[in-house]
């Protein structure tokens, strides 16, 4: 099928990526069997503008969208974080080629505002719209011309190489004990939680928080680098509660073998096996299992092992591509993916 992917590739970075769901979207589809064009809004937009100034280049990027859709002719337009793009454009699409499918993607909270209401906009042109958190969040937009699917955060086995859960604790390769990397301060109050535990965790164990508290970020390959040394992780979100949604770092802590603590309010064990995911409900009991797990090498390698082996063949970045082609196009699933029942 031939596929043009419009979102951010990242070009520009030359190199120094940020994580990028996209990019395993792509990776996906391509490993798929398709044939995928990718159109990077925000570098085109650069590329095309005076003096490289993005915002001067939004009108040249929906132009040469259109273009490209004219020369690849696609039959179906997977699109994600890709704001330049107006709605126009998909809609001009649309009537100069009404056979193509139009698939939009949002891998960000709900919580936020803006991109609540960027979904419900894109909603009104898509003809499926995926969502990174659980339907019964997703029931307030229903109503429009886009199908609503669930879809997880994946990992790719190109990206997500290491495995500590095969390391014993006490070997020189680990630098870390428990892992928490963070830039997003907005809409969030896990900091106290995070607070909390650098308080009452015991002095041995080597809690690294790299984005909080003055320390900076880690990107591209030194975070790469940082998770396949480090053993245990927190995936905390910036709000909890919100069905299936979370933070793309759960892919990337489970894909490389860290234990991952999650907060149990997401439901993820209505579809991950027992033993992989560690839940917890408050600060108490996120402490309390820590300090367990650390102390009980065989039990932590046991279900970060398993978790990671679930990741890698159930929720990996080419049974993902492939079901958003299925669920867009209405085609009859070629795999029971765990997260559709």
């Amino acid at each position: 099928m031939r596929i043009l992917h419009v979102d951010n590739h990242q070009q520009r970075k030359y190199g120094q990526l940020r994580v990028s769901w996209a990019l395993k979207l792509y990776a996906g589809l391509v490993r798929a069997g398709h044939n995928v064009l990718a159109f990077s809004d925000r570098d085109v937009a650069r590329f095309e503008a005076p003096l490289g100034i993005r915002e001067l280049g939004k009108k040249k990027t929906n132009r040469r969208l259109l273009q490209t859709v004219e020369a690849f002719a696609p039959e179906l337009i997977v699109f994600g974080h890709c704001d330049l793009i107006d709605n126009d454009t998909f809609a001009e699409i649309r009537r100069r080629q009404p056979q193509i499918l139009l698939a939009a993607c949002n891998n960000d909270p709900l919580f936020v505002p803006r991109n609540a209401a960027n979904i419900a906009m894109r909603c009104e042109i898509a003809d499926a719209m995926f969502v990174s958190t659980g339907p019964r969040e997703l029931a307030q937009f229903t109503g429009k011309r886009a199908r609503l699917w669930h879809m997880p955060n994946p990992v790719d086995p190109a990206v997500e190489t290491a495995d500590v859960s095969r390391i014993a604790t006490g070997d020189p390769a680990f630098e870390t004990d428990l892992l928490f990397c963070s830039n997003s301060r907005q809409f969030t109050e896990r900091g106290t939680l995070v607070t909390a535990l650098q308080e009452n965790l015991p002095r041995d164990l080597r809690f690294h928080t790299p984005g909080l508290f003055g320390q900076p970020p880690l990107w591209g390959r030194d975070y790469d680098r940082k998770l396949a040394h480090s053993k245990m992780g927190l995936n905390l979100n910036r709000q909890e509660g919100f069905q299936w949604y979370s933070s793309a770092r759960i892919a990337q802590l489970a894909g490389n073998g860290l234990l991952v603590f999650t907060h149990e309010s997401a439901g993820f064990d209505d579809f991950m096996p027992a033993e992989t995911l560690v839940y917890f409900r408050d600060a108490e009991s996120l402490q309390r299992q820590i300090v367990e797990f650390h102390g009980d090498d065989a039990r932590r390698r046991h279900w970060a092992s398993r978790c990671r082996d679930f990741f890698h063949r159930e929720m990996n970045n080419t049974l993902y591509a492939q079901y958003i082609v299925e669920a867009a196009t209405g085609t009859d699933f070629s795999h029971d993916y765990v997260w559709a029942q």
